[in-house]
């Protein structure tokens, strides 16, 4: 996609004085690629957090506990 952008120039200067590229296009390209990196990695932290908070609570008893099993009779039996 084209498009025109205004970039600060210090800033300009010191990402490409870090990074080494040559070209605003890289620079501008580099820093989506992070920004969808670092917003992924934060979304995984976040759920291992929560999961690890599940994982750490102490239940007294199993809050989904397995229904006995219930033989029943076919009711249609005489039938076959």
């Amino acid at each position: 996609m084209r498009t025109n952008i205004v970039l600060d120039d210090q800033l300009t200067h010191i990402a490409f004085l870090l990074t080494g590229l040559k070209t605003k296009r890289e620079l501008v390209d580099l820093a989506l690629r992070e920004l969808i990196r670092i917003k992924k990695q934060e979304k995984t932290q976040g759920l291992c957090t929560v999961f690890s908070a599940l994982h750490q609570l102490k239940l007294d008893s199993d809050p989904f506990p397995e229904a006995p099993r219930q033989n029943r009779s076919n009711p249609f039996a005489d039938e076959l």
